[in-house]
């Protein structure tokens, strides 16, 4: 059994390697940077590689804000009709440039997921890794006051 704290409000705080178990059996994540000082969200489907995060991208926005504002959050959850959780990775991003770099790269088999070419790899090295587990259900009912 893992060491686990429960926040106020009944999440629990999961450890490093859950999160990073959480985040392998996941392919779908956001990708939050600034565009023009404004933070800016991108979905985009990802493999985890050596506890980094792995994603294929077109020349554009998403690329040029990863590259220029390399201090990112990256954000994947999950749920069912029980509960969810949710993990952050706050970290450094960082374009892949060498023949080397890109050999491992293509080794994680992050797929695109639209037709359009995506031909540039960026690694998202982790500062920081988060989670939450949540169970639902409803809130406890307030005792009523009887007067």
């Amino acid at each position: 059994m893992t060491n686990q704290t429960q926040t106020d409000d009944g999440a629990i705080v999961l450890p490093a390697h859950e999160c990073w178990d959480l985040l392998s059996s996941a392919t779908l994540g956001r990708l939050v940077t600034s565009v023009d000082g404004r933070p800016q969200i991108f979905p985009v489907n990802y493999a985890v590689q050596r506890r980094t995060i792995l994603f294929r991208t077109a020349p554009g926005t998403k690329l040029v804000s990863a590259a220029i504002n390399n201090e990112v959050v990256f954000e994947v959850d999950d749920h069912n009709v029980a509960g969810g959780w949710s993990v952050i990775v706050r970290g450094t991003a960082r374009s892949l440039r060498s023949d080397e770099e890109i050999a491992d790269a293509q080794r994680a088999q992050v797929l695109p997921w639209t037709t359009s070419e995506k031909s540039h790899y960026v690694r998202v090295i982790p500062e920081m890794v988060t989670g939450r587990r949540f169970q639902f259900g409803s809130p406890p009912r307030e005792q009523s006051i009887h007067i």
